[in-house]
């Protein structure tokens, strides 16, 4: 599948999904394991019941063995939180406060571990009508672009890959129309 024109300068969704999946979780093991050195650090030991915190790609690997049962983090297992961000999104001009890779965690979690995560299909529904929330309103705050200052905070690392090539663009734009015309034309001996 060829990506859209608009993504081809950025980062690709699985290769934030790839570095997202550094993130640390905390995982119920089923397996006991002594200490494992990897090169981006040592985990473990694992000793089923106690709860142990890995990279989310080891966590998805040992899902995927059924090793571990993995816990899912606060703001993915509580259908209430995700509500009330829903709400804000909807009713608030500002973003709410998310983990800053919670798009590409989330979908990692959903996709690999939905048996582990209460309600789930809820979950991805409440996910789903949030980030088109977030879309809207990272569209109306393009619309308004300042050439000075541009303040979009709280977005998360998939928001701000989907806007870098326009963002990138229209500041390119936008610093052409705003140029000096008597200094341009110093500048080029007219």
């Amino acid at each position: 599948m060829a990506l859209p024109i608009s993504l081809r300068d950025s980062i690709t969704p699985p290769e934030l999904e790839l570095i997202a999946s550094e993130e640390l979780v905390e995982i119920v093991p089923l397996i006991s394991m002594e200490r494992t050195a990897f090169i981006s650090g040592a985990y473990g030991p694992l000793r089923p019941p106690n709860k142990a915190r890995i990279p989310l790609w080891m966590a998805i690997n040992l899902k995927m063995k059924k090793k571990c049962h993995i816990v899912p983090p606060d703001w993915l297992s509580v259908a209430d939180f995700l509500q009330e961000r829903l709400t804000q999104e909807t009713t608030q001009p500002e973003f709410s406060q998310f983990p800053f890779r919670f798009t590409e965690i989330a979908k990692l979690l959903l996709d690999t571990a939905p048996d582990d995560i209460p309600n789930s299909d809820k979950i991805r529904s409440l996910l789903k009508d949030i980030r088109e929330a977030r879309q809207a309103k990272s569209r109306d705050g393009l619309q308004k672009i300042d050439h000075s200052e541009l303040s979009l905070p709280n977005l998360c690392s998939m928001e701000i890959n989907e806007i870098r090539p326009f963002f990138v663009r229209a500041m390119g734009v936008l610093t052409q129309l705003t140029r000096d015309p008597v200094a341009d034309s110093r500048q080029f001996g007219v």
